[in-house]
């Protein structure tokens, strides 16, 4: 059931329960008058508006989602004060003098019996919502902590793209306009990605295409790209940027620092409702440096656990002078 349709239903069946309850307890007392029947009737109507109210009064306020405890047990005393006002008002208006209400020992319990079921109703409210504040606080802390993981590519790529470009504006205009159409490709791509931080293997594939075109201007015929992607693996969610970070990682870490250049070979594949997305290059898996950190992993895996919990993974292994990066990612819910 949605939050709405829940509130509303707890609201109605609440009110009605204890509307009806009051109304049954009167009549035994002074029998089945019309004060009890439109007094308690109009008594559910209007808790009903000034309970609904006050929560959004305190929603807008945002004493809910930082308690503000005396200021919120105030204002739901208030409103208690005002339903027991209007429960002697219309009991006046009707009975006239022989409202039950004007012997001062009738009514002042009254007062304290209506303000405490406010009180109760706001204790009720903040009880059952504090899961759902709880889970919109987490969302909402997951979703900075994307952003900014997220935002740590940009500049990181946007340098090192640039980099590629920069000797290529004087000795080879035309493909240096080709390859700043392919950088502003990318960019318009990172800038336009899905709200829900994932995007098709597809769109990561031409993404990386146009990366990978920079970088071979940049290393020539010591970059030699191979591709070798399932098909069924095309429209499987993945996170933004992925692969581009991969494929330069294997570069930067690998082929970069071979004289004679490497290969890199990106793979996907479909195991047991898991999409399996490779980047193989030419080069040793060295040791981490005290100090420097491989940031594009760690982002990597920084998203994988927030958007997969441990169902995802991101694994580096050495074999025979080549490096593999392995991503796992689940297909299914």
């Amino acid at each position: 059931m949605k939050t709405g349709a829940a509130y509303w239903t707890c609201q109605i069946l609440g009110w009605a329960s204890y509307a009806g309850l009051g109304m049954w307890m009167a009549a035994q007392t002074t029998g089945w008058t019309v004060e009890v029947i439109a007094g308690y009737a109009l008594y559910f109507f209007y808790s009903i508006a000034l309970t609904h109210l006050l929560r959004r009064y305190v929603n807008r306020r945002g004493w809910v989602d930082t308690p503000r405890y005396f200021r919120l047990m105030l204002a739901a005393w208030i409103t208690g004060l005002v339903q027991a006002a209007l429960v002697f008002a219309i009991n006046w208006a009707i009975a006239g003098k022989r409202s039950v209400f004007l012997d001062p020992v009738v009514a002042a319990p009254k007062v304290i019996a209506i303000s405490c079921v406010t009180l109760g109703w706001m204790v009720v409210y903040l009880a059952v919502t504090s899961g759902r504040r709880y889970r919109e606080k987490q969302l909402a802390l997951r979703e900075a902590e994307l952003r900014g993981l997220e935002a740590q590519i940009n500049p990181h790529f946007l340098f090192n793209s640039l980099n590629s470009i920069r000797g290529l504006v004087v000795e080879n205009p035309p493909l240096a306009q080709d390859l700043i159409t392919r950088l502003a490709n990318i960019l318009r791509y990172n800038l336009h990605r899905d709200a829900g931080h994932t995007v098709p293997l597809d769109s990561e594939l031409e993404a990386a295409a146009d990366y990978l075109a920079l970088e071979s201007a940049r290393y020539e015929d010591r970059l030699r790209v191979r591709f070798a992607v399932d098909p069924a693996t095309r429209r499987i969610a993945v996170p933004p940027m992925l692969l581009q970070t991969l494929v330069e990682n294997g570069i930067k870490h690998g082929i970069a620092a071979l004289p004679g250049g490497g290969e890199l070979l990106v793979s996907s594949a479909l195991e047991a409702g898991t999409l399996v997305l490779q980047v193989e290059n030419t080069g040793q898996l060295a040791k981490e440096e005290t100090g420097r950190p491989k940031l594009g992993l760690n982002n990597i895996r920084a998203r994988l656990r927030i958007l997969y919990a441990d169902r995802a993974s991101l694994a580096l292994a050495s074999h025979d002078g080549r490096v593999t990066a392995t991503v796992r990612i689940p297909t299914l819910p």
